[in-house]
């Protein structure tokens, strides 16, 4: 947490809000949180640039900037981790309020605040110039797999899964193969697909990578329209909190009955992660992959 859903939710937030938007102040007040460069060249690189625009890559935000002429071209990349948050306030009695876990707080020349709250200090902030920049600050960055909610085939899929031993569910949880999916919604696509989540990714049919190929950008967008999931710590840019955790199919749902079938949710651990499944309705894949 916060996953592609999540991430994607508070890009659009922003991006409808900070465009054109200047930097005026940066406050460090955790040095930890800044990923790159040191925490003081940091705040100084940023400080008269402004916001154009905000992208997203896998669970990355990507917030662009511009110095005072277009030739001057640079990124805050944001990875919020796990309890990151990142809020527009209006006013600094907003944030003194809000907050109390700020690490970084952005002045804008308007008076708004950009607020990077973490309250377990897992999440990074960089300032980039190239990609020669950012390949030295976040090296795992050309390494992201597929955008699901743009570039996913069946074809990809399958060739991606055909070669893999592991669990199905950590293939989903690779960066590196799939961009953006995380715990809760690995869980979610692997049930409405029918697929046992110890499944061996190498088993996967192409009939059923077809099937997934519609599932996950399908779960991806539900997850988006209901604002994602607030299981813990997540928000959005204007502090409001998401709402798919409420219709979770399996994921924190365990020994609740099926929304299908009534057997109890099972939870066991995989490669150090819990997954969430229905032992009738995900049983028959596990069954055929053996």
């Amino acid at each position: 947490m916060p996953e592609l859903p999540e991430v994607e939710i508070v890009r659009r937030g922003l991006k409808a809000k900070i465009p054109g938007e200047t930097i005026q102040n940066v406050e460090i007040f955790r040095e930890q949180s800044i990923g790159y460069p040191k925490p003081k060249s940091f705040a100084t690189l940023l400080v008269g640039r402004t916001f154009t625009d905000v992208s997203r890559r896998g669970k990355y935000l990507i917030l662009h900037l511009q110095g005072k002429n277009a030739a001057q071209q640079a990124s805050l990349i944001i990875h919020l981790r796990m309890s990151g948050r990142l809020l527009l306030l209006e006013n600094d009695r907003a944030a003194k309020k809000k907050f109390r876990f700020l690490r970084v707080q952005i002045l804008l020349k308007t008076g708004r605040l950009l607020c990077f709250e973490d309250m377990r200090v897992f999440g990074r902030l960089y300032h980039v110039t190239s990609e020669k920049d950012l390949a030295r600050a976040i090296p795992s960055f050309s390494k992201l797999g597929i955008e699901p909610l743009e570039d996913l085939t069946a074809s990809q899929l399958f060739t991606l899964f055909k070669n893999r031993r592991q669990a199905i569910k950590s293939a989903l949880l690779d960066q590196t193969l799939i961009a953006g999916i995380g715990n809760i919604y690995a869980d979610e696509i692997l049930f409405q697909a029918g697929i046992h989540p110890l499944t061996p990714a190498l088993k996967i049919t192409s009939k059923q990578a077809k099937l997934l190929t519609q599932i996950i950008p399908d779960t991806l967008k539900r997850a988006i329209k209901r604002g994602g999931s607030s299981i813990k710590d997540f928000v959005n840019s204007d502090g409001v909190n998401g709402n798919y955790q409420h219709e979770s199919l399996v994921y924190g749902r365990t020994a609740k009955p099926c929304r299908k079938c009534k057997s109890p949710i099972v939870r066991v651990k995989i490669s150090g992660r819990y997954a969430h499944f229905c032992p009738a309705c995900q049983k028959k894949w596990l069954d055929e992959a053996r």
